[in-house]
């Protein structure tokens, strides 16, 4: 155990941002008890400086009778009032919402206003050394990566989203360490990025395809109409903006020879809040992967059996993360600080202890399966947050919830591999008698055409799957029957209506 004063110093010491390997040894060394400590420090120091030097913060506080004094111990500290985009980043000016009303020498994102209008975050360098050290860590579990010759190619849009930036940013602070990287920002420009793989791809021993999930795919997909073979290439995936399956990983992986998808692939959970704010870890992706096999795992793990969240494993000192029946808040560092801040996001937190214990707890140890995979000595004490994906991106057909992600799934069939991309629009419409149906509007593949036997395969698949996995469907489907079978429409490959090419796929359309 660290005495307190070893315990700041050791904190000073990792955020040293020239002496990197100071960080990478502290985060290595600290085991689970010590976070703690290191958690409760953290968080009251900057609750205090907070409400000290941020006015709105100051404010808001007061106006909610709450005092600051009381606040002595990680038990005061989660009855601090929860702040959310309404009632406090919209409630006061943005000059009200920085330390000392500074904006200059920040860099401004905007969110992307799918649950309101945009919000402009700034940023400071801190941010961005963050995103560099979680970068960094998926570097460094191949440690071959120092020495190989790497073209990095940023696939995130560059304009006032934070994906696109931050990435370069991260990147390009790594290849200052003597990383050999060089890279490549085309942002979501297919064109550009084929050419670049064509012409610069074999130069290099490895490139890193960093992007949206569904984009990505489409660009893995697209590739041997551009005679891109990924099998000549030595591949790295970095996601980020939204969750996936691991049917989707495990296609990726196969489709491109990647051989070891613990470190080779990597979710990031970040936002524009607060920049990167958690990361995949090969543990974390064994567990995904470990949860989808046993169900009583799962269970015991996940509060909603019948969904696979996104699992990431976060650094106390970046962002901190609890949870408040089902809603995840966080807190974190930055030029706008934010403390016990409602993000949006359905989850929970999972400490390191307890998540070997559940798996040990099923005859399952997890520590010698990380040994035998070949990345035991890439595991960190760190806890755990799980996210799932948002419910005001679901529909509702007769009182059901239909989740996006399991259409996501259905449409991950092997059998339907060749003809449709995976992106889908789906909502519920009334017909001319007023009874409600689901509408799914799917891409097809370049070069495919809709016939009624894939409709009918589309559609049995999509079915079987919600049986399977959605309760509440399941049980309309037994009253139903029909009624609540889906409709599903086909588009051309790219067509404006639903899948314009560049920005985000819309998974849900509300009426």
């Amino acid at each position: 155990m660290l005495n307190m004063a070893k315990l700041r110093a050791g904190i000073k010491n990792f955020f040293d941002q020239d002496n990197v390997e100071a960080t990478f040894n502290y985060l290595q060394s600290i085991k689970e008890d010590d976070w703690d400590k290191i958690s409760e420090d953290y968080l009251l120091n900057l609750f205090r400086e907070t409400f000290e030097r941020v006015r709105g913060y100051h404010d808001f506080i007061e106006a909610n009778n709450f005092q600051p004094l009381n606040v002595k111990s990680l038990a005061d500290y989660t009855k601090i009032p929860v702040t959310n985009k309404n009632n406090y980043l919209r409630s006061y000016p943005l000059e009200h919402l920085v330390f000392d009303g500074r904006l200059d020498k920040t860099i401004l994102a905007a969110t992307s206003g799918s649950s309101g209008h945009p919000f402009y975050f700034p940023r400071n360098e801190v941010i961005d050394w963050q995103s560099s050290i979680f970068h960094e860590q998926f570097l460094r579990y191949d440690p071959e990566n120092r020495n190989k010759s790497t073209l990095v190619i940023n696939c995130f849009g560059m304009g006032v989203w934070i994906g696109g930036l931050i990435t370069y940013q991260a990147f390009h602070k790594i290849a200052a360490r003597e990383y050999p990287l060089t890279i490549l920002t085309p942002g979501p420009n297919k064109k550009e990025i084929f050419e670049a793989l064509k012409h610069l791809g074999k130069k290099f021993q490895q490139i890193i395809l960093c992007g949206y999930p569904p984009f990505i795919k489409d660009v893995i997909d697209e590739a041997e109409g551009y005679h891109i073979n990924w099998k000549e290439l030595k591949l790295k995936l970095i996601f980020a903006a939204e969750s996936f399956t691991e049917q989707f990983r495990d296609y990726i992986v196969k489709k491109c020879g990647i051989t070891n998808p613990y470190i080779d692939t990597v979710n990031i959970y970040g936002s524009a809040d607060l920049g990167t704010m958690a990361i995949e870890t090969p543990l974390s992706i064994l567990i995904r992967k470990l949860a989808i096999e046993n169900k009583k795992i799962h269970k015991e793990l996940f509060h909603e059996s019948g969904r696979l969240p996104t699992l990431v494993q976060f650094n106390p000192l970046f962002v901190n993360f609890e949870a408040q029946e089902n809603e995840v808040l966080c807190t974190g560092y930055n030029c706008l600080p934010l403390i016990r801040y409602a993000i949006g996001d359905k989850g929970g937190v999972i400490r390191f202890s307890h998540m070997l214990k559940v798996f040990n707890a099923n005859g399952v140890d997890l520590i010698t399966l990380a040994k035998n995979l070949g990345f035991e000595q890439h595991i960190y004490q760190l806890p755990f947050v799980y996210v799932y994906e948002r419910t005001d991106l679901s529909t509702k057909l007769y009182g059901a919830i239909i989740y996006p992600e399991h259409i996501r799934e259905s449409l991950q069939h092997h059998i339907l591999e060749d003809f449709v991309t995976g992106k889908f629009t789906m909502l519920t419409k009334h017909d001319k008698k007023h009874n409600q149906y689901l509408e799914i509007n799917l891409e097809l593949k370049p070069r495919v055409k809709e016939t009624h036997d894939l409709t009918e395969i589309v559609k049995k698949i999509i079915v079987e799957n919600l049986l399977e996995k959605n309760a509440e469907y399941k049980n309309n489907a037994q009253l139903l029957e029909e009624r609540v079978e889906p409709k599903v429409v086909f588009w051309d490959h790219e067509h404006p209506t639903y899948f314009k090419p560049g920005g985000k796929q819309k998974w849900v359309k509300n009426n």
